[in-house]
């Protein structure tokens, strides 16, 4: 089965959030399940070509494509998917991709992903490669199904390709004027109030690859429900509704390669379930780092996350003064929203040898922190998959997380009388039910038999994108159908 895999981001290449971890993942795991796979990225100005051993392909040589009144155009340029045989193509568009950021707030933003999604079914046809699939992933390719079945339903080379569309996270819907539908190539005709195009009068990326789509899909079973309500839809709960028997919520995998602590080189000691005492290690290694005390009997909490409300961050204020009287010590890693990276820095300020906080992202340190916490923390509003509680359990860190997405579906609450469960749960967004929720992980932290048991469950579940994969083959083969 051959499949085209689109994405705005994917790891190594370049990453601001968990879709790249999957586009660097789930492209090689299919492969290695024996389907042809080939990933399609913006050759975007962070993008070494050199690190990445990036090649023009000059048969393909310069692309115009027109968008509204602009005649623009692009290169491509080729590379694989580290240990993989999954061929990489870049779309190389100084214009519109040499930006400081990634993502912006310029007018233009819509110019950029209709350049791309175009891109993406122009070099198919230069190529001559016919995919079964072309796998769509979150606003930024949101239209290439309408585009297919409206722009290019006269080439027969995609007479028999089929559309599926994930959505990462459904609060992020690449909503823009009436005239982008113009400059994305699309009819008058097709844009009106209630069309698969329109939505609350801006034309939306996402709504257009949730209609457009053959299969739908979203990055865990419960968000999958979730988004069916209008707590959780952002709008667009009506018209998932209208497409449920097409929606499906597949759970995220993590990357074996790169997170575990046996073999994980951004960790000074390595360690297995078989060998857990090292872990400790770890835990003076980033106490250290840190420059927090080191005492018997106080637990460290891991918190790695974007600084932003979803991530319920903010729970912490009205509760930091009580937290910070418990036996527990707290570092932090993110950045986000000014207020609560100011707050990170007070409390750090505040109660130095309790907390500290590191504004900004490392990627060596977001290992240490998982490899050297005891306990790792996600009070998230929403979440649709979730990726770090995964990387903790694997770590031996128990998480502490709110029952929603793919936390509910990740973490098992312990129930101290049938010692069952790999972590601490909770059901109300408030900051009183995280509180009692840490509270309660503190007690079972006091048990050393009873906490090490726990971490060895966490440690050898199965979240590799091997069942993943599986899923989403058998899921091109129903759009196939």
């Amino acid at each position: 089965m051959k499949i085209c895999f689109v994405a705005s981001e994917a790891v190594p290449f370049v990453k601001t959030g968990g879709l790249a971890d999957v586009a660097g993942a789930l492209p090689k795991a299919l492969a290695t399940s024996g389907c042809e796979v080939r990933l399609f990225l913006p050759l975007y100005k962070q993008i070494e070509t050199e690190i990445h051993d990036l090649v023009e392909n000059t048969a393909i040589g310069v692309v115009p494509v027109q968008i509204g009144a602009r005649l623009a155009t692009f290169r491509v340029y080729e590379s694989f998917l580290p240990e993989s045989d999954v061929k990489t193509y870049l779309i190389h568009c100084p214009h519109y991709f040499h930006r400081d950021s990634i993502y912006t707030d310029q007018d233009d933003e819509s110019e950029r992903f209709i350049l791309f999604q175009h891109a993406v079914i122009q070099v198919l046809q230069r190529l001559q490669w016919q995919p079964d699939i072309i796998h769509c992933n979150d606003w930024q390719t949101g239209i290439i199904p309408a585009l297919l079945q409206l722009n290019y339903n006269w080439d027969t080379l995609f007479q028999h390709t089929k559309t599926l569309f994930s959505i990462h996270n459904i609060g992020y819907q690449g909503r823009f004027g009436a005239d982008a539908a113009i400059k994305a190539g699309f009819s008058p005709d097709d844009f009106y109030t209630g069309s698969g195009l329109e939505f609350e009068g801006s034309f939306s990326f996402l709504k257009t690859g949730i209609v457009y789509s053959d299969v739908i899909t979203t990055v865990s079973p419960t968000y999958a429900a979730e988004i069916q309500t209008p707590e959780y839809g952002s709008g667009l709960h009506d018209v998932l509704a209208l497409r449920k028997n097409d929606l499906h919520g597949i759970l995220n995998g993590i990357d074996p390669n790169v997170w575990n602590p046996k073999t994980d080189q951004s960790i000074p000691f390595n360690y297995s379930v078989d060998r857990i005492a090292n872990k400790l290690k770890n835990k003076h290694a980033l106490l250290e780092h840190a420059k927090l005390p080191s005492q018997t009997g106080v637990a460290l909490i891991g918190i790695i996350s974007r600084l932003a409300h979803q991530k319920g961050v903010d729970l912490l204020q009205p509760i930091l003064k009580d937290l910070m009287r418990l036996p527990l010590q707290i570092v932090a890693l993110g950045s986000g929203d000014p207020e609560l990276e100011a707050f990170y820095e007070k409390a750090a300020k505040d109660y130095p040898d309790h907390f500290f906080a590191h504004i900004g992202f490392d990627d060596k340190l977001a290992h240490l922190i998982t490899a050297g916490c005891d306990l790792f923390l996600m009070p998230s509003l929403y979440e649709p998959c979730g990726l770090n509680q995964m990387y903790s359990l694997k770590y031996g860190a128990a998480p502490i997380v709110r029952r929603t997405g793919g936390l509910r579906d990740t973490v098992t609450d312990y129930h101290e009388y049938y010692q069952e469960g790999n972590g601490f749960t909770f059901n109300d967004f408030d900051a009183r039910a995280l509180f009692l929720t840490i509270k309660r992980a503190l007690d079972i932290y006091k048990k050393p038999k009873v906490w090490q048991k726990m971490m060895k469950r966490g440690m050898v579940e199965d979240f590799s994108w091997d069942a993943s994969a599986d899923s989403y083959h058998k899921l091109y083969q129903i759009a196939g159908k």
